[in-house]
């Protein structure tokens, strides 16, 4: 217990050496990156992933400091030595989803968002073709990019760089048309490509009744800040996917509000018609 309140002691009398705004700045600086991360990780696989990780290493920490020094169990600590080494190749290893997508974010957002009275438009497209699919019971998966680019998901699609409208939607996502069966990607107010396949969450982040269409949207959703409308193909059900989560059986009304609220904050780029 000495040793402890030793230790304590030593701690706090290492911050009374420096200058009192000095130890501010950095812990506010590590604050802030701290509060980035797990802002960046919010609703994502890794998000979990960290928690567990957090956990697991708090408790070793606590066996190593009041098992460890007070028994002198000097290998214990240098085996935790050892395996912070370990976890900290691990941590590249395991998170290398997260940290590519975070070099893309650094090379891709965009610094200057530019606001468009277009945006009621834009949405009321997207929801007039959300209830005719919903209505004739016809698959449908929209991925609305906000600041996150897309591109890099749509490889494998079909680029169409096309003027946003409710009846092109309908067309592309018409039973047994070349382009109905996966996802549609709206960057700038226009439906830029077709037939995407989007990352499949995995079963155990929805309920296990919904199929591969649902499963898309939640995990483009959790690999991006992007939203996405789906509607289902047996029920006619109207979601939402953000951040991971899916917000089921909308209708037409909530849909526009929800687009509106999560589409009209500034942090967000609002949809704007580009040029051809």
């Amino acid at each position: 217990m000495n040793t402890e309140l030793f230790n304590i002691r030593d701690f706090l009398r290492a911050f009374s050496v420096y200058p009192w705004w000095v130890v501010l700045t950095e812990w506010l600086l590590i604050g802030c990156v701290v509060y980035g991360v797990i802002r960046f990780l919010r609703g994502t696989r890794g998000a979990r992933l960290l928690k567990g990780i957090g956990l697991l290493l708090i408790a070793l920490y606590l066996i190593v400091r009041l098992v460890g020094e007070r028994f002198g169990l000097e290998r214990i600590d240098f085996l935790y030595r050892q395996f912070m080494i370990f976890a900290s190749f691990a941590f590249v290893i395991v998170f290398q989803p997260e940290l590519r997508r975070a070099l893309m974010r650094l090379g891709e957002t965009r610094l200057f968002h530019s606001f468009s009275g277009q945006l009621d438009e834009d949405i009321d497209e997207i929801v007039e073709s959300a209830v005719f699919l919903s209505r004739n019971k016809i698959g449908g998966l929209i991925a609305i990019e906000r600041e996150t680019p897309l591109h890099g998901a749509a490889e494998n699609g079909t680029y169409l760089n096309a003027e946003l409208s409710a009846a092109l939607l309908n067309t592309i996502f018409w039973p047994n048309s070349p382009l109905h069966d996966l996802g549609v990607i709206i960057s700038n107010g226009r439906i830029l490509y077709a037939s995407v396949q989007f990352p499949l969450a995995e079963v155990g982040d929805i309920d296990r009744e919904l199929g591969a269409r649902h499963r898309a949207a939640v995990g483009l959703s959790q690999d991006s800040d992007a939203l996405v409308v789906v509607t289902s193909e047996e029920t006619g059900d109207i979601s939402v996917a953000e951040r991971g989560k899916l917000m089921r059986k909308m209708s037409p009304d909530q849909l526009r509000a929800k687009l509106r609220e999560l589409l009209g904050r500034g942090e967000m780029r609002p949809m704007q018609k580009a040029a051809a």
